[in-house]
C-alpha cells in the first residue's frame, strides 16, 4: 500500500479529507474481516492502513481547529 504524506493531505479540502477518511475506514473494516476469515495475505496492510487513517484524521482535526480560531 502507498503511504499518504501529511503534506499531500494538507492540500486537500475538508470534504475530500472526510471522504478519504470514510474510504480508509471502510477498507480497514474489510481487511479486518479478511483477517478474521483467514484470507488476508499481508497483516502489514492493516498497520499501514490504520496509520494512514490516523494521518487523515489528524489533518482533519488540524483544519477544524484552525477554522475555529479564524
Amino acid at each position: 500500500m502507498k503511504r499518504t504524506k501529511p503534506s499531500e493531505l494538507r492540500e486537500k479540502s475538508v470534504e475530500e479529507l472526510t471522504r478519504l477518511s470514510n474510504e480508509k475506514a471502510e477498507n480497514l473494516f474489510n481487511l479486518k474481516i479478511r483477517q478474521a476469515a483467514g484470507t488476508l495475505e499481508s497483516s502489514a496492510d492493516l498497520k499501514s492502513l490504520r496509520r494512514d487513517l490516523a494521518r487523515v484524521k489528524t489533518v482533519l482535526t488540524e483544519k477544524s481547529e484552525s477554522a475555529g480560531k479564524a
